[in-house]
């Protein structure tokens, strides 16, 4: 008996002809595709679309105007009552095979998840989130298969602590804790400091090696142990109120979160300036865990200041700035390379050892630059 290729192992028609067998199902298949296209009364137009394109979409149901989202009991709607074509189309392959194909009409980050089996970005995101109601740490902690420590450490909170609804808390993408790098530090005493394991600290953050650390680094330390004796990571110097000069113009949109931010929004472009003077440390290019471009400056007394989703950056590492240089531009558009975690232009501007100078101000705050 002669064998259907093509058949038994894909549900879908395959046409082929170069065997006398195969020609019967070769007839069989237009016969019930001509019925299926005269069907349509838009036979026509459906005639000159498979000469002109390979791709081949047809549905006497959505050809109806009544059945368009006008009225209730329809079964798809659009934006602005605009009918989305939810159903199977045919795609003419090789020139001899009709196959239906289906692809969704959003693409989300959960739909990817859900392909790939896990998030987009590798699960390396440090995510701050809104407390619900009846959300508790434990809860919290588990859903996010992290350890209950891990939450308490990251938002210095204690065993007794309770959660309030609409409270922003951090959760890190493992157990662990966060360091923020100060004078002197190296991998090797992070990593005994925490009874942690320096390779791990170096891969988890994509560190070139043991010297790849600068005053104001904020890493993650996988599975690393806060001491009993450990201070606060968010302690913050006093500095005078001339120190800094404002970083960008814009409207804040976002008042002080992790790590010590502030949000000002603006077109992509604005220019972005040294909020003090010093010398830059880091020019990051990426993703970089949400953060997408950015920049990092060490100032006197051990401040840095980090500016984050940048569009262009005209600053390299060791060079020495001064107030209000131009350092980069704005960026954070929604699909704009480099963006990190972010769908709308604006500057995430983070200060470590001292207090965010823009912290005084409401959210909506309209700032201008003034050097």
């Amino acid at each position: 008996m002669t064998k259907i290729r093509g058949f038994k192992q894909n549900p879908l028609f395959c046409l082929h002809n170069k065997k006398k067998t195969e020609t019967y199902f070769f007839v069989a298949a237009v016969f019930l595709l001509g019925l299926i296209c005269f069907g349509n009364s838009n036979f026509a137009s459906l005639n000159n679309r498979l000469r002109s394109s390979d791709i081949v979409f047809f549905n006497s149901f959505f050809n109806d105007n009544e059945n368009q989202g006008k009225g209730s009991g329809i079964l798809f709607f659009g934006q602005n009552e605009a009918l989305a074509l939810e159903t199977p189309d045919l795609k003419i392959i090789q020139e001899n095979c009709v196959c239906g194909v289906s692809t969704p009409s959003v693409v989300t980050t959960k739909v990817l998840g859900d392909i790939f089996g896990e998030s987009v970005q590798g699960k390396k995101d440090i995510v701050e989130y809104v407390v619900q109601p009846g959300d508790t740490v434990a809860s919290i902690a588990a859903t996010n298969d992290v350890s209950t420590n891990t939450i308490l450490w990251a938002n210095d909170l204690s065993k007794g602590s309770t959660l309030k609804v609409g409270q922003t808390i951090i959760i890190l993408p493992v157990s662990g804790l966060v360091h923020v790098v100060k004078s002197g530090d190296t991998i090797s005493q992070i990593a005994k400091k925490y009874k942690a394991d320096a390779a791990e600290i170096i891969s988890f953050n994509e560190l070139s090696g043991e010297a790849d650390i600068y005053i104001g680094d904020i890493l993650v330390v996988p599975n690393g142990t806060m001491p009993s004796t450990s201070t606060s990571i968010s302690t913050q110097a006093p500095v005078a109120d001339s120190f800094f000069i404002y970083p960008t113009e814009g409207k804040i949109t976002q008042g002080v979160h992790w790590f010590n931010a502030i949000d000002v929004a603006n077109k992509c472009g604005t220019p972005v300036y040294a909020a003090a003077s010093g010398t830059v440390q880091r020019v990051m290019y990426g993703y970089n865990f949400g953060g997408g471009n950015y920049i990092t400056i060490l100032h006197s007394g051990g401040i840095t200041t980090y500016y984050g989703h940048l569009m262009t950056i005209f600053v390299k590492p060791g060079d020495a700035v001064s107030v209000g240089d131009r350092i980069a531009l704005m960026g954070g558009g929604a699909g704009m390379a480099g963006a990190g975690l972010s769908t709308g232009c604006h500057l995430h501007f983070d200060v470590r050892g001292a207090k965010n100078p823009l912290s005084k101000y409401y959210l909506g705050t309209q700032l201008k630059y003034t050097k």
